[in-house]
């Protein structure tokens, strides 16, 4: 029986890889990457010389067939993204449910193998209520976008997200305008675990403000959290 691993990988600092993850990932055949140069940058700090193969978002059909075909034919592989969990906000969860499908339990286990979150690592540090929250993804560019902004604003439980740098500010902005009147607290993570790591935390309004009068700091990979009503 094959197995299909999915490994969880440091969103930022490569010291928070688990010594399980180093394990797997020095001992199965093939190495599924969303970049084989970002993921080797990672190999080559934990001495890890296994072969790699990229499967991302925009992989052909022809590369799952291929990775179907590893699996069937008894090869151990490991599923990683270029930083956090596999399969959450991330192609690879396209890959695991053909696997799911295409492949009998008796061929193929998956096994997870837990690690770094960029949403989670937030949470744990922002002191919202997180006995109950939603986890949203990246949000929608245009469609359903202003409608989810409403749903955030009336939210019983806390909103959480991921955000580029590039529209960071108009999410703010557009938070700004559906939480006007509200004290409620906005978290924003930025660059979590890496050397200008941040996390502050204010009303929408003063979010916007913040990173309005602060330009230099509109960079890197953004997580933000909702206080619920």
């Amino acid at each position: 029986m094959a197995t299909l691993y999915i490994v969880a990988t440091p969103i930022g600092n490569l010291k928070d890889i688990t010594f399980r993850a180093v394990e797997i990932l020095k001992t199965v055949d093939c190495i599924l990457c969303e970049d084989t140069r970002t993921t080797k940058v990672l190999l080559n700090t934990y001495d890890i010389h296994v072969p790699t193969m990229s499967y991302h978002a925009q992989s052909a059909l022809s590369r799952t067939e291929d990775i179907i075909s590893m699996l069937k034919d008894g090869k151990n592989l490991a599923l990683v993204s270029d930083a956090g969990t596999p399969c959450i906000s991330d192609p690879g969860s396209a890959l695991l449910s053909l696997v799911r499908k295409e492949c009998n339990e008796d061929e193929v286990m998956i096994v997870p193998i837990p690690g770094p979150s960029a949403f989670v690592t937030l949470l744990s540090a922002g002191g919202l209520d997180t006995s109950s929250f939603v986890f949203l993804g990246f949000l929608p560019h245009k469609k359903g976008r202003e409608t989810l902004f409403k749903e955030i604003a009336t939210a019983p439980r806390t909103m959480v997200f991921y955000e580029s740098p590039h529209r960071i500010m108009k999410t703010l902005a557009s938070l700004a305008s559906v939480l006007s009147d509200s004290p409620r607290r906005v978290l924003v993570g930025r660059e979590l675990t890496k050397l200008f790591e941040q996390i502050i935390s204010g009303t929408a309004g003063e979010m916007f403000s913040y990173f309005e009068n602060n330009p230099d700091k509109v960079r890197g990979e953004f997580v933000v959290a909702v206080e619920a009503v």
